[in-house]
């Protein structure tokens, strides 16, 4: 915990009362709401170590003593922001990719859409997932290996169960990192690319590279 996340006072115990006829579980669950949505607000136009759980909890209007009753510190905080993020982005994934498709195209081609376009609507969300959050590079490591495993299981909608689970998990991992920069890339600099192109151009490297685990069989 650095100087700046340390609270002035630790944690105290829920009490069961009612105020403004709002139970104490429903105002906790408000006020975390409100620091996730500062939190999200904040850390997606500035980078991690220039946001101060002084920051989050002014924007929130949310007391520090509440904060700490809800977080344990700042990373707390963005650890908690990061994995509802990645739940949203991956049911997203997975809704946009067709239950019976028409190949391997048509699957990847739905699921790289959904990535897409989740990204452009939502390019608050796109940074924080991809850009500002704390020791980045782990967490992309991490990102990219649980996006494989995604890509792996919906692939079983177009593709035969593999024989050799190794070589599977590396194609799909290499397939995955590549989409990942340029994704990256692209929300860098400020998404102004056609977005269909950018399908067509995931969509089709994807494809190439998964050709060879469909010619494994």
């Amino acid at each position: 915990m650095t100087p700046k996340d340390r609270p002035s006072a630790a944690r105290s115990p829920a009490r069961n009362s009612t105020y403004g006829g709002r139970s104490q579980e429903e105002r906790a669950a408000d006020r975390r709401s409100r620091l996730k949505d500062a939190a999200l607000e904040l850390f997606a136009v500035r980078p991690y170590d220039e946001v101060t759980v002084a920051d989050v909890c002014s924007r929130a209007r949310v007391s520090k003593r509440h904060f700490y009753e809800e977080f344990d510190d700042r990373r707390d905080l963005m650890r908690c922001l990061h994995r509802e993020l990645i739940d949203w982005l991956f049911d997203g994934i997975h809704r946009g990719a067709p239950e019976d498709p028409d190949g391997l195209d048509d699957l990847l081609r739905g699921m790289m859409s959904a990535w897409v376009g989740l990204m452009r609507e939502h390019p608050d969300r796109a940074r924080v997932i991809y850009i500002n959050a704390p020791r980045m590079e782990m967490r992309r490591r991490g990102l990219m290996r649980r996006t494989a495993e995604l890509f792996g299981r919906l692939s079983r909608r177009a593709l035969d169960r593999p024989r050799d689970r190794v070589r599977n998990e590396r194609v799909l991992l290499a397939m995955v990192s590549g989409a990942t920069q340029v994704v990256i890339d692209w929300i860098e600099r400020g998404m102004v690319d056609d977005p269909e192109a950018l399908v067509d151009h995931l969509t089709g490297a994807s494809v190439a590279l998964m050709r060879h685990l469909e010619a494994e069989g």
